[in-house]
């Protein structure tokens, strides 16, 4: 778990330097400015720049959409990854990916009773691979910046609620616009980093479509002496693995981004800081507003419902990634690279490669798959002991997934006798969760 929830991040140890405007408005992305203090970004600046800066602030007060400035976030996501180069991928290159999605989803047949869940491949820049999981992300932010701004409003003394009337309204906009720049920063950084639309093991893109970035794929093989053809295709396979899971395990969305719900109702603000926050901090001093930002008043407590809702989905995230790992290693077997690309993928995903760090920024909580090996070893024992069919039948109700003990015993649990789905046929959806009493068959968030 992160020490800071969504938002508000300590200082940088690293020293930078202000990136240079060009008359066009504040530059938010990079520097100290726009990473460290996204209020100074929008005030501060060459003087000669002070209308443009008006301008921006107007439309920033100007924006109804909810806790988070998702405008602002999509502009600077995109301008940084413009900085860094962004091609849009060439006929060639959305020609060799469409080519390696058809043959990971031929292999796949092979090895998984779950039919093909794609119905096509997609090439995606990093600016559309911001515009194409942005709605992903705002449904797990949102839960997060509601709670905040939900107790932020809560402890204002009634009595100077009463005097500050429109300008409450204004600093509202405010924090969304601050929380906005630190999504989009965020966002941007992934972008350069991601591969396809499920890296962080969740479902990002649109349903039905393996989604490969060129510039992410190079990236990855980058180093590993592995011909770019077979890095290539090992990415499409994962990433078609993935889109069959969530395609054919209907209830698999919502319960894994239910647990984040979960762990956003259970933070709490320290009232007593943030009131005498409100009491002492000028809201026209940027600098000042940042440090009590960042002074530690919306840190998590570290409660026993973000405990259970934070193993529920590490547990979850594990089972997932162990399934698609076991599969892919089965249909990987003609490549000869396939086991230096498993241990690379493993060793990202189970200490916490730019995909986690950043989700922990944003959201403030880690979606790692700690158990990811152990999760692999009882997907195996299932098929040792149950076959294909045996193993992937696990997936047909929520009530029949290991547990995080079971990924302590694989064999046990493996060794244990058929399930009798007799009681669960035709109930449709999952009954609810004991665990959190809520409902698994709720529908989707939107994204």
């Amino acid at each position: 778990m992160s020490d800071l929830p969504f938002g508000f991040s300590g200082p940088s140890d690293e020293e930078s330097t202000p990136a240079e405007g060009s008359g066009g408005g504040p530059v938010i992305p990079g520097g100290a400015a726009g990473a460290d203090n996204p209020f100074a970004a929008l005030f501060g600046g060459n003087p000669q720049d002070l209308g443009s800066a008006f301008a921006q602030l107007g439309q920033l007060l100007s924006y109804e959409g909810g806790p988070v400035n998702w405008d602002l976030a999509r502009d600077i996501a995109r301008q940084s990854v413009a900085q860094g180069g962004d091609p849009t991928p060439s006929a060639t290159e959305r020609q060799q990916i469409e080519e390696a999605v058809r043959l990971a989803e031929v292999w796949l047949d092979g090895v998984t009773a779950l039919p093909a869940g794609t119905s096509g491949s997609l090439a995606w820049s990093r600016a559309e691979w911001v515009e194409g999981t942005l709605g992903a992300w705002r449904s797990l932010v949102d839960p997060v910046a509601e709670k905040v701004v939900a107790a932020t409003s809560a402890a204002v003394p009634p009595e100077m609620a009463a005097m500050a009337g429109p300008m409450l309204g204004m600093m509202r906009q405010l924090g969304g616009a601050m929380f906005g720049a630190q999504v989009g920063q965020g966002l941007g950084a992934l972008a350069g980093e991601v591969v396809g639309s499920t890296d962080v093991g969740l479902p990002l893109g649109p349903a039905g479509r393996a989604v490969l970035l060129p510039a992410g794929v190079a990236r990855f093989g980058a180093g590993l002496s592995v011909p770019q053809d077979e890095v290539r295709v090992y990415l499409a396979l994962r990433e078609c693995a993935h889109q069959r899971l969530f395609a054919h395990v209907p209830w698999l969305r919502s319960r894994l981004f239910g647990a984040v719900e979960d762990y956003a109702r259970g933070i709490t603000v320290d009232m007593s800081m943030l009131e005498e926050a409100m009491r002492t901090v000028d809201p026209s001093n940027p600098e000042a507003m940042q440090e009590a930002l960042s002074s530690g008043m919306f840190e998590p407590q570290d409660t026993p419902q973000q405990q259970a809702a934070l193993a529920r989905l590490e547990t979850m995230l594990a089972l997932v990634e162990g399934w698609v790992d076991s599969v892919v290693t089965a249909a990987a077997a003609a490549l000869p690279s396939a086991p230096a690309l498993r241990e690379t993928v493993r060793r990202a995903r189970a200490t916490g490669g730019p995909a986690e760090q950043t989700f922990a920024t944003l959201v403030g909580l880690e979606l790692r798959p700690r158990r990811l090996r152990e999760a692999a070893t009882l997907w195996g024992e299932l098929l040792a002991t149950r076959g294909i069919d045996g193993r992937d039948a696990i997936w047909e109700h929520a009530e029949l997934l290991p547990t995080a003990d079971d990924l302590d015993d694989p064999a046990g649990f493996a060794a244990r006798d058929a399930f009798d789905l007799s009681e669960l046929e035709g109930s449709g959806a999952p009954p609810a969760d004991p665990e959190d009493g809520t409902d698994a068959s709720v529908e989707d968030p939107p994204g």
